[in-house]
């Protein structure tokens, strides 16, 4: 199949293309480059840089040439969107828009990146707020324009390809890259935060799995169901963090308690944080 994967070259949307382009499928990425990176590029891939924003220029032959669309694009982490809001609007609800709709319209199916902080509560920052639009967007035209499509919930993924440096990393990423480079880690509260931490692997394993089995019109939790605090992270990477005032907007704990990946998709995610820490840290 041809696809395309729009943050082709972000972190899940370059494990994703690779594992895709590894399963035999034509992969076409879009990346602005804001996060992600041309660092990241794969072979087999054929990357073209522009905005999402932009695709509503594309004419139809473009689009017709699809035969599926996995969209991880977005304008990530939640303390950007308080400095951003109309960015994260125009992106990740106001582009999710238009290329839904020409899903829609050319019965193309997407498979769409939510997030696992649609739990906690729409209204808590600006980054949820768009997401949830994007996700009710979806919804939409589900219901009233036949749209082949699913919506998938992300819980606080970390692997190969995270980003390590910069306003969008998130805590794995920016505390290995501390420790390499001898920078003090820090702590945002008091620490009995909870995460449920998903392998990027796993992540993609369930992303493959919903388009071989087709499983379009449902909304798929993807977190391993167990959370561990950020103190108890701490002492895996046996670092002493310094802490600090906690900030707004963040949900206190994210854990996922579905289980309709497991038990529709076969998905059983195996990668443990400890192990994974373990490797890279040796």
């Amino acid at each position: 199949m041809k696809i395309l994967v729009t943050g082709g070259a972000g972190f899940v949307g370059t494990n994703l293309s690779k594992r895709l382009v590894s399963l035999g499928h034509q992969v076409v990425s879009i990346d602005n480059y804001n996060t992600g990176l041309k660092s990241n590029h794969q072979e087999g891939v054929i990357y073209v840089e522009d905005d999402i924003i932009n695709l509503k220029k594309r004419n139809k032959h473009f689009w017709s040439s699809f035969d599926m669309v996995f969209h991880m694009a977005a304008i990530a982490r939640i303390q950007p969107s308080f400095e951003k809001p109309i960015d994260y609007f125009e992106t990740n609800a106001s582009a999710t828009l238009y290329l839904v709709d020409m899903c829609s319209k050319l019965k193309i199916p997407i498979i769409y990146a939510g997030s696992s902080s649609h739990h906690s509560g729409k209204f808590k920052n600006p980054y949820t707020f768009s997401k949830d639009i994007g996700e009710e967007i979806l919804e939409l035209y589900r219901q009233h324009f036949n749209l082949r499509g699913s919506i998938t919930r992300f819980y606080n993924v970390y692997g190969p390809n995270q980003l390590t440096e910069g306003g969008y990393t998130t805590l794995i990423g920016r505390w290995l890259n501390n420790i390499e480079k001898g920078i003090q880690c820090e702590i945002y509260g008091d620490g009995e935060q909870r995460r449920d931490f998903t392998h990027v692997d796993d992540i993609v394993d369930a992303l493959i799995l919903i388009m071989k089995k087709e499983y379009y019109g449902y909304d798929f939790e993807l977190g391993r169901g167990k959370n561990i605090s950020v103190n108890e992270v701490a002492k895996m990477m046996k670092v002493d963090p310094i802490y600090r005032d906690g900030k707004p907007g963040e949900a206190r704990h994210t854990l996922n308690e579905s289980m309709d990946a497991r038990v529709m998709l076969g998905w059983t995610p195996e990668i443990e944080l400890e192990d994974y820490l373990k490797e890279v840290l040796k």
